[in-house]
């Protein structure tokens, strides 16, 4: 059996011809998305100034280390995500502890119906000011966050 080791070789004049091609689809696509979703909704990674972002304390040190940040950042949308049992209403509720530490106003959306309010006083927690809300369904529960975030 003989093997065929022909390969395609493309000149450098395909190759810049092919190039320029995928460029301008490129910077017509980022040309869309700037005009639907404003500029800097698409960049290099580069072409952005590094940004001071606020952070709120997870309650541990090392995690905070790792983060980077000194905790989670302020202003973001984070999904803590793990299996059952692994400390998820824990950290998020170490975080709301040492939120309202520096005055901060916060939300608990209970969409399981199982916050412990004594665990989370054990917590550093203050009950008292925590908001609370405990929705029937998923759609209920992002309604319920979103209307809370537009609040301020």
């Amino acid at each position: 059996m003989i093997k065929n080791n022909l390969k395609i070789v493309k000149t450098s004049k395909n190759q810049e011809a092919e190039n320029k091609e995928k460029n301008k689809a490129l910077d017509a696509a980022i040309s869309q998305i700037t005009d639907n979703f404003g500029k800097g909704s698409v960049m290099k990674l580069g072409q952005q100034a590094a940004m001071d972002i606020d952070s709120i304390s997870t309650g541990s040190l090392s995690l905070d280390l790792a983060l980077g940040i000194g905790g989670l950042p302020k202003g973001r949308v984070i999904e803590i995500y793990g299996p059952e049992s692994s400390g998820k209403t824990t950290l998020a509720l170490q975080v709301v502890a040492e939120a309202q530490k520096t005055g901060g106003i916060c939300a608990f959306v209970d969409a399981e119906h199982a916050l412990d309010p004594i665990y989370a006083k054990k917590l550093g927690v203050q009950t008292e000011e925590l908001l609370i809300s405990q929705p029937d369904t998923g759609e209920q529960a992002l309604e319920i966050a979103d209307t809370l975030i537009k609040s301020g």
